[in-house]
């Protein structure tokens, strides 16, 4: 039975990673979770000077999901590279280093960087606010997509993904726009503004008003968003929402996810990660499938 998949020529053992901000460089995780039986790490968001991250109160349970308004905070890149990437490379599993910016300048600053060390693939968080267009998210303007993009990949060594939001009319004209940019793969979805409004106190629920809608709740939504991001592009797909079981998994896969990241669900069982990993081998074993590559957007 092969579970290994491949996303830009970097081979996963198998299709399940993390999904950056909710399993931090998996120092915490490693306690409950073998990081070597994943596929890959995924970063907590990585910026080329430190951010203090939005006041609290940041987090808030919402039906089915969370919101959370971290504001990506995150020790900046000297740290980063010091302290999480000597952990990383000890576990014996793909690194991917999830980069955040306010402006493409930073971007690429960080990329350079990160062009000189041992990680396999890298992450650009577009949905970071572009402080010189106003605060606009880069991932909500096609265009800004396909000139961030552009931007990246002339500096960047290691392959690139670009992380998409859902925020936008139209995701595949996001996902054609990285694409056209020469992104090597795309992740989706990103979190969805939502906000939440404690009623007793007649007050937000958070201090940032508005927040990432993450967990089950945006699960139908990821799915049909990866599939039309699968028909309309022919660069892989790492798919993400909501997914906490193997079964949550294998939807995106079918809809055309090469691989998955798993996000939310960790804050409620820290081996989810390894649970639909496992999950996945048994649907295979039970449907007689020998490869993992056959399922891969097999429902159209």
């Amino acid at each position: 039975m092969n579970t290994k998949v491949r996303i830009a020529g970097v081979e996963l053992k198998n299709p399940v990673m993390t999904a950056s901000g909710t399993f931090g460089s998996g120092v915490e995780y490693s306690e409950f979770v073998d990081l070597s039986r994943l596929g890959a790490v995924v970063t907590k968001g990585v910026a080329s000077v430190p951010w203090p991250g939005n006041p609290t109160p940041r987090i808030a349970e919402t039906c089915g999901g969370m919101l959370n308004a971290i504001g990506l905070q995150n020790p900046g890149i000297d740290v980063f590279c010091s302290r999480d990437i000597p952990f990383l490379r000890r576990q014996n599993t793909r690194i991917v280093v999830n980069v955040c910016g306010r402006s493409t300048e930073e971007y690429c600053e960080v990329v350079e960087r990160l062009g000189h060390e041992p990680v396999d693939l890298l992450e650009i968080n577009i949905s970071c606010p572009n402080v010189k267009e106003g605060g606009i998210a880069f991932g909500q303007n096609p265009r800004a997509v396909e000139e961030i993009t552009l931007a990246v990949k002339r500096v960047a060594r290691q392959p690139v993904i670009m992380k998409l939001s859902p925020n936008v009319t139209d995701i595949t004209e996001t996902a054609r726009a990285a694409e056209a940019g020469g992104a090597d793969a795309l992740s989706l979805i990103n979190t969805l503004t939502g906000m939440k409004i404690d009623v007793e106190r007649r007050a937000f629920a958070l201090a940032n008003k508005t927040g990432g809608l993450s967990g089950p709740a945006i699960k139908p939504v990821a799915v049909r968003m990866v599939y039309q991001a699968a028909q309309a592009v022919g660069i892989p797909i790492i798919g993400m929402g909501g997914i906490a079981t193997a079964e949550d998994a294998l939807e995106f896969i079918l809809a055309g996810a090469t691989a998955v990241s798993v996000g939310t669900a960790n804050f409620r069982n820290p081996r989810a990660t390894v649970e639909i990993a496992e999950g996945i081998e048994a649907y295979m074993a039970r449907h007689g499938v020998e490869d993992l590559s056959t399922l891969i957007g097999a429902v159209r």
